[in-house]
């Protein structure tokens, strides 16, 4: 039977992998030792704020060390903490090394978007599919600046660092959606730095492999064209995040109406936005730099010719 997740707490989402439990027991095992020692030690506190008050005629009297008591909370926190060290190493060393035979993803973060690639080579950007109860292994970098990925769901965090990689472990055990964040703050568009882990039977999943360089038959709830397809992939992307569409300021050049204009490159005359101009701008984004963008530093993109077709179909209908 599939395993359905604990149910979201006030604290807490919803479980999604397997070392969630173990995650959530540290978390409410360290809670509940601190809200009962705070509540013990202040209701202490305030029984001996009124007991030992100053009174008229009293002479506060000599206390000897009291050795045992001492001993006992000294102790007792080392203990605590040595444990809750221990605990927490363990949790920390599962998620950094992969179950034998885990599948490899390779993740590339940069602002703002998450890019994805399977083993077969096949690159998604936006959303990761992954097969139920399969070990994964995300072996991750940043192509610009820090980056911290970040799965609620699964109790899941490590750090994308630039010139580096990391590496994740988990192995998903429920189906569903869980959301990926950045939690390191990366830049204007941070907070936009999303991305979705869909957990899917493993029939399913190939099949997405398959379909992946492909048109859909559906975007939505719509047949799809090459135009609409072409608008979910620049979203996935994350395009959205430095290109207007609708003539708003952005940190990139706005792209509504871009295509047959001339635009304004720096370092040489005007040239027009043509096919072969969009799809060096997808794929080679610095060969040709519009004025007033030079700060700005766009990273290339790796798409198929079917999914570049179908991005430069929609940014023709962007008037």
């Amino acid at each position: 039977m599939q395993p359905q997740p604990q149910p979201a707490t006030f604290q807490l989402p919803a479980q999604m992998a397997v070392a969630a439990e173990e995650i959530d027991y540290l978390y409410y095992f360290v809670y509940w030792f601190s809200v009962v020692f705070f509540v013990g030690i202040v209701g202490v506190s305030l029984y001996f704020l009124w007991k030992y008050k100053r009174r008229p005629g009293q002479k506060p009297e000599h206390v000897p060390d009291p050795t045992k008591l001492e001993l006992f909370w000294t102790i007792t926190p080392v203990l605590f903490i040595g444990y809750l060290f221990h605990a927490s190493f363990s949790a920390y060393i599962k998620q950094a090394t992969a179950a034998e035979g885990a599948m490899e993803i390779r993740v590339r973060a940069r602002k703002w978007a998450w890019d994805f690639e399977y083993p077969n080579g096949s690159r998604e950007g936006g959303q990761l599919y992954l097969p139920v109860n399969k070990p994964v292994k995300l072996v991750m970098s940043s192509d610009d600046v820090i980056h911290s990925f970040y799965v609620p769901a699964f109790r899941a965090k490590r750090d994308a660092v630039p010139g580096l990689y990391s590496h994740l472990a988990f192995t998903p055990n429920v189906k569903g959606e869980a959301q990926v964040y950045c939690a390191e703050f990366c830049g204007t568009s941070h907070s936009g730095m999303l991305a979705k882990i869909i957990v899917v039977d493993e029939e399913q999943y190939k099949k997405h492999l398959d379909e992946l360089d492909k048109m859909p038959e559906k975007c939505g709830e719509k047949p799809c064209t090459p135009a609409t397809w072409g608008e979910q992939l620049f979203v996935k992307n994350g395009c959205p995040s430095c290109h207007s569409r609708d003539g708003s300021k952005s940190l990139g050049p706005s792209l509504k109406g871009v295509f047959g204009t001339p635009q304004p490159i720096a370092g040489s005359g005007p040239v027009t936005a043509d096919e072969n101009y969009l799809r060096e701008s997808i794929l080679r984004p610095n060969a040709k730099i519009v004025e007033g963008y030079t700060t700005v530093q766009m990273p290339p993109f790796v798409f198929k010719d079917p999914q570049v077709d179908a991005i430069i179909a929609y940014l023709k209908t962007l008037k």
